[in-house]
């Protein structure tokens, strides 16, 4: 009787141990939890294999998830950054410089300026030409209206 106790402890360490693997590849899908539970219940089991079907098992399960759900998610706050990715509001563009790397056609979108790292859509009074240095007058959604510098 104790061998078929011993076989599942192993199959569930074995369990454990795919799950915790799994985790560092796909980080956050929080398979750590169950892979460390099911690791200690089968290291436990081991141990005392009698025991491994009985209603101990059962609170060692639900006694060891909390500190390790609570653990997981401390970590992986941690480990996230802190702020959001941050983006640029087209109203901050008004008055920076940028290159024309698309020519501008007065009255299209057909335009295209760089400005900083980013590529803009941009429209113009006046064509201007590509490699011409622009400044930002006004801007509207994703694209921008620019002038010679």
């Amino acid at each position: 009787m104790i061998m078929e106790e011993l076989y599942v402890a192993i199959g569930l360490i074995i369990i454990g141990l795919i799950l915790i693997v799994a985790e560092t590849n796909v980080p956050g899908a929080y398979m750590i939890i169950p892979g460390l539970d099911l690791l200690v219940i089968g290291i436990y089991g081991c141990i005392v294999p009698e025991l491994l079907f009985t209603w101990y098992t059962v609170a060692i399960a639900i006694i060891l998830t909390i500190p390790v759900v609570i653990g997981t998610l401390v970590l992986y706050r941690r480990l996230g950054g802190p702020a959001p990715p941050s983006t640029t509001v087209t109203g901050s563009l008004i008055g920076r410089s940028g290159t024309v790397v698309v020519a501008t056609v007065p009255g299209t979108l057909k335009g295209k300026v760089k400005i900083g790292s980013d590529t803009w859509s941009a429209d113009s009074d006046e064509a201007i030409e590509t490699g011409a240095v622009v400044v930002v007058e006004s801007s509207e959604g994703v694209h921008v209206h620019v002038k010679r510098n």
